[in-house]
């Protein structure tokens, strides 16, 4: 009987290191889907937010030293333009000299919303074109070499993370994020 387990157990090691692999090479598509999938959820949240927030929150700030609501929307714009920019060497429609600067010049609602939008539509884009070939490509993230498909869950990942802190401020403001009503 141990013999039995002993070999089940090693065959479901040996399954389980071989299956990611072949996943990884065959489902490049499906990690684009679901990525879109998840993109497309969490920008509609955002820009809603965005959208629900009041010209005079843009510049509240929960604390001193504390990102400005302006401030968080302009940092996932930002970062929307960084991660394939600096992670999959992608020349995007705004240098980085302009993008850099965004979270400490642009606070007004309306420049916020439009920069903000089209940082959401220029990931759609960078995602489009990555579907004619494989996404496991080595790159660079954070001191790691990763495949090209980390800085896309990065990405989205980064902009979840802002996304809490964003409802975190909507709510200290009154505001009821749109998809909660």
């Amino acid at each position: 009987m141990r013999s039995f387990t002993s070999c089940s157990i090693s065959a479901l090691i040996f399954a389980a290191a071989f299956a990611v692999p072949l996943s990884a090479q065959e489902g490049t598509p499906k990690f684009l889907e679901e990525f879109e999938l998840q993109f497309e959820a969490s920008a509609r949240k955002f820009v809603a937010l965005a959208e629900a927030m009041p010209e005079s929150a843009y510049e509240w700030r929960p604390g001193e030293g504390v990102s400005s609501v302006a401030e968080v929307y302009m940092h996932v714009a930002t970062y929307n333009h960084m991660y394939p920019h600096e992670n999959l060497g992608l020349t995007g429609p705004v240098p980085e000299s302009e993008y850099s600067r965004w979270e400490d010049d642009i606070s007004g609602k309306a420049e916020v919303l439009e920069i903000l939008t089209a940082s959401m539509q220029y990931v759609r884009d960078v995602t489009e074109g990555m579907k004619s070939g494989p996404v496991d490509g080595p790159t660079r993230l954070y001191g790691r070499t990763v495949g090209e498909w980390a800085v896309l869950f990065q990405l989205v990942t980064h902009m979840n993370e802002h996304l809490g802190q964003s409802i975190a401020y909507a709510r200290m403001n009154d505001v009821v994020p749109p998809w909660s009503r």
